[in-house]
């Protein structure tokens, strides 16, 4: 095996820990499958890989270096996407819910339901992950360790495309769980709590972000 396809295969271990543990966008797929629907889901798992382009372009072309040796910017992002959180976090907080009588027995969705559109799913997914400096370390971090001066571009470019491809399988498949219609079913009946759930966790992540010290310890 090759050095390349070995450092690939490292790089999707890491990187398939980093996407099953908890975080924003965690919580933002969870919220916006088992709220809206599948689709709303999709879309979300969708704007996640998006956030997970932009990531990659600017640590490819060096600008995440920048960032750590210009706080300031970090700084902005950093304050940026805790803004964000606590935003998400405080309307998830003020819901109400969906009372029994508009959900129906079977699972499926009632056209009495709320629903959030394609693109303002694949927005709030897309926010929720390039808005988090956090991600900017973790790529610079692993990327340092995978790529050096001599490893080319088309190289380069299919590590950054394996963790875009992986992004959006992983909440796609997260989002096709939660919405088969028994579990979709169960957990609509608590959707208030769900909501405020969701709400308060983005409200505490959004405040650890805005108060972590210094870039390094982000």
């Amino acid at each position: 095996m090759s050095a390349d396809m070995m450092n690939w295969v490292l790089l999707c271990g890491v990187f398939t820990v980093a996407l099953i543990s908890p975080g924003p966008d965690f919580v933002m797929a969870v919220k916006n499958s088992i709220l809206y629907s599948r689709r709303a889901g999709i879309f979300t798992a969708i704007g996640f890989s998006l956030g997970v382009v932009v990531h990659m372009v600017y640590t490819l072309a060096g600008l995440a270096t920048l960032m750590l040796h210009v706080p300031l910017i970090f700084e902005i992002i950093k304050y940026a996407g805790a803004a964000y959180l606590i935003y998400v976090g405080i309307k998830s907080l003020r819901s109400t819910g969906f009372s029994e009588s508009r959900i129906s027995v079977d699972g499926s969705q009632n056209i009495n339901l709320p629903s959030l559109s394609g693109r303002s799913a694949l927005w709030s997914g897309f926010l929720t992950n390039v808005l988090n400096p956090k991600a900017t370390l973790f790529f610079l971090a692993i990327f340092s360790q995978f790529i050096t001066p001599q490893t080319s571009w088309w190289i380069q470019g299919g590590y950054a495309l394996t963790c875009v491809v992986m992004t959006a399988l992983w909440f796609s498949l997260v989002a096709m769980v939660l919405t088969h219609a028994p579990v979709r079913q169960f957990f609509l009946s608590f959707s208030k709590w769900i909501d405020r759930v969701c709400g308060g966790l983005f409200i505490l992540l959004g405040l650890k972000l805005a108060f972590t010290k210094g870039v390094l310890s982000s």
